[in-house]
């Protein structure tokens, strides 16, 4: 790269990570937004995101070493100038490839262009990091475990306690560490467009890394997408991202051609197509959502993809629709959540939710489950799940359900051994299954 070419592409990075902090925006999407349209090479599209996912998934990490030489508390430092900072020292802290001057010199050359008060500030910070990086001391493991977690892996403290609340400290440094690792990239191939061999080879065709999944037919990892958007598979329809742990809920409610399914909370639609494409599009889903700008990705989806089974409707699941009961063959809640299993794709989690949340979230959980209930036919199942790991939104949500139903029973997932519990539901950890956390349930009404 050339020192323009670098000098560019972590300014990009630098505008994203300032968006994310100023506008509490979701890093996937923010990346995607600010890489869409630039000419960019896959190169550069993957060291911009390095600085972006990396910076943030080490945040907190980042923001001590920063209090250590600092002499102005962080909340006093203007956003454009921390995150600079920021940048510069998962620069000089984590990426060998990256020389350390350049580091330095490129963030000051930021400054100068984004907060020129505080160029000389900068300089003087990265500088005395770059001197004592070898010599940065953590919190004593032993003496302050829940400091050093938090710290070490860039987790808030009141999420290490409560990890450590449900797991041994091992699995916990365990499930830290794989949080900030990155996820594989997965693929749903649309069966209903193309066969899988046909899109493997055509992907393959374009010098693209593909691993087909074991347990799941339709799922693919992949290496060496640029811009997906551009590719043609995707324009006509043929994949879909969508994640295993995403795809594992449609393969457990297994929909059937001719049934009529109700996901209460659909958006962005991956696992509403996803069943739509198992039953053969023959059928009819009732895709809900609360919000109508969600619904048209929905739609815009269902469109490519080639779905015409599905009808959206702005609803909220907190709320009882009465014309709707008893009239599903199968009903699925994948339910609003703190999102504590997909910190990999979205770090931000590390430090926007609160515990707080956690409580208000559990209500909303079992309100929606307890209305999606009713609309159930007798026999007909209910699937529950979430794309988190905490067993208070998960399996305490079914046990607190089932007390006050009497007309539903907890059912074994059929198939899926491997990823079982003994309860027959299915939870899935980015440090056990590589995937992202998810909870699955499945639910009968008789």
């Amino acid at each position: 790269m050339k020192d323009k070419e670098i000098l560019k592409d972590r300014e990009i990075a630098l505008k994203i990570l300032h968006t994310i902090d100023t506008k509490d925006a979701y890093s996937n999407l923010t990346i995607n937004s600010e890489l869409k349209d630039k000419n960019l090479s896959s190169l550069d599209r993957g060291f911009i995101t390095e600085l972006v996912y990396g910076t943030l998934e080490n945040s907190i990490y980042i923001d001590y070493i920063i209090s250590k030489f600092s002499t102005t508390k962080l909340n006093k430092i203007n956003k454009w100038t921390i995150n600079i900072l920021r940048l510069g020292i998962y620069q000089i802290m984590f990426l060998d490839k990256v020389p350390d001057f350049a580091a330095v010199n490129e963030s000051v050359n930021l400054a100068k262009k984004y907060s020129i008060k505080t160029a000389g500030f900068t300089n003087a910070i990265l500088r005395n990091v770059l001197r004592n990086k070898e010599n940065i001391e953590l919190p004593d493991k032993k003496k302050e475990f829940v400091k050093y977690l938090s710290i070490k892996y860039s987790h808030a403290e009141w999420m290490v306690n409560r990890f450590l609340t449900y797991f041994t400290k091992e699995f916990t440094e365990d499930l830290l560490k794989a949080n900030n690792e990155r996820p594989d990239f997965y693929l749903r191939i649309n069966t209903l467009k193309t066969s899988i061999e046909d899109c493997i080879k055509s992907l393959s065709e374009k010098n693209i890394e593909v691993k087909r999944n074991e347990k799941i037919a339709e799922a693919i990892t992949v290496k060496g997408i640029n811009q997906l958007e551009e590719l043609e598979e995707f324009k006509a329809g043929l994949i879909h991202v969508q994640d295993f742990g995403s795809m594992l809920v449609s393969r457990v409610l297994n929909p059937q051609e001719g049934e009529y399914i109700v996901d209460v909370c659909c958006a962005p639609g991956g696992k509403t197509t996803h069943m739509a494409q198992l039953m053969n599009n023959k059928g009819k889903i009732l895709a809900r959502d609360v919000y109508e700008h969600k619904l048209r990705l929905v739609k815009n989806n269902a469109k490519r993809l080639g779905v015409n089974i599905i009808q959206t409707e702005e609803f909220d699941g907190m709320k009882l629709d009465k014309n709707l009961i008893g009239k599903a063959d199968k009903v699925l809640v994948d339910a609003p959540c703190s999102g504590l299993g997909i910190i990999r794709r979205k770090p931000e989690i590390k430090y926007r939710k609160k515990a707080d949340d956690l409580t208000e979230l559990r209500k909303m959980q079992l309100s929606i489950l307890n209305n999606a209930s009713e609309y159930v036919k007798p026999n007909g199942e209910l699937i529950y799940s979430t794309c988190t790991i905490d067993p208070n939104e998960n399996e305490s949500v079914i046990e607190e359900f089932l007390k006050g139903k009497s007309n539903y029973k907890l059912m074994d997932i059929e198939g899926f051994d491997e990823f079982k519990r003994k309860d027959g539901t299915i939870q899935l950890y980015p440090n056990v299954h590589n995937t992202d956390g998810f909870y699955i349930a499945r639910l009968k009404r008789v």
